[in-house]
């Protein structure tokens, strides 16, 4: 019995573990963080920013100088290997779920730093942050 307790120990140990990992994993000597409104503003200024809603998302707004690619198109990734994976990327979606999966990939593609909103556009709208029309 005492056997048992310790496995089962041991396996919920390892769950809580597993469960409270956001399924991304860094590379070595990378950087691959979700920050928020005012350290996500922080990176802007050097990074390259990447928007990864869709073109109806894109419609009500984006942020100045962003650089547009939908997340379900097929040639999601070619595109995001089109960036400087030298420079830092800022990535945003709606609220943060796409830009997450995309910084995972960025990361998994040999970027260097990636940045990823966390909250999205619903954040930053939240914040008082400006937005403009796409171009």
């Amino acid at each position: 019995m005492k056997y048992l307790t310790q496995i089962s120990t041991v396996l919920i140990l390892a769950i809580a573990l597993v469960s409270c990992s956001n399924g991304q994993e860094k590379k070595e000597g990378t950087i691959a963080e979700n920050v928020n409104v005012e350290q996500f503003v922080e990176h802007m200024e050097t990074a390259q920013l990447v928007d990864v809603r869709t073109p109806g998302e894109w419609s009500e707004g984006i942020m100045e100088g962003a650089i547009m690619f939908d997340f379900y198109e097929d040639d999601f990734q070619k595109n995001l290997e089109t960036l400087d994976k030298d420079k830092p990327v800022a990535v945003y979606c709606k609220v943060g779920g796409r830009s997450g999966q995309a910084m995972a990939k960025l990361n998994e593609l040999g970027f260097k730093e990636v940045y990823n909103l966390d909250g999205g556009m619903d954040a930053w709208k939240s914040a008082g942050k400006p937005t403009v029309s796409p171009k």
